[in-house]
Parts: structure tokens; C-alpha cells; sequence
């Protein structure tokens, strides 16, 4: 009895682990790539200090994600 319910402790620990680095690593910093591509041009200067503090923060994640999404700025229209 003891021992089923240490294993299920030590699988909702595992599964707890799984979700909060998932989090951390995967879903967070991807909200911030969004947020950071809306936002960046039209920050004000508090903002602009939140912005590098949760780059700071979600570096790892941030990382991990440079490879797959790319947000380059749009070709200008050059008018002539």
C-alpha cells in the first residue's frame, strides 16, 4: 500500500516537473517572441526595462527558439 502510493507521489512529481519546464522552456518564451515583435518600436521607457528583464529571465527558453522563428523586418518599398 505504502509503496503505490509513493509511486504515485514520485509520477505526479515527474509529471509536475514535465509541465513547469515546458512552461519555461517552450510556451513562455514564445508568448515573449510575439510580445516583443508587437511591442518593440512602441515601448516606453519602463516597458523597455520590463522587456529585457523577462529576456533575461526566459534566456534558456529563448534559445532554444532562435533556430525556428525568425522575425526579420519586412523589405521596404522603395518608391521611385
Amino acid at each position: 500500500m505504502l509503496q503505490t502510493i509513493l509511486n504515485q507521489d514520485t509520477i505526479l512529481v515527474a509529471l509536475l516537473y514535465l509541465v513547469l519546464s515546458g512552461l519555461y522552456l517552450l510556451v513562455m518564451p514564445g508568448l515573449l517572441y510575439f510580445y516583443l515583435k508587437t511591442r518593440w518600436y512602441v515601448v516606453s521607457s519602463f516597458e523597455r526595462g520590463f522587456m529585457y528583464f523577462l529576456v533575461f529571465f526566459f534566456f534558456p527558453g529563448l534559445l532554444l527558439l532562435s533556430p525556428f522563428l525568425n522575425f526579420r523586418p519586412q523589405r521596404r518599398a522603395v518608391k521611385v
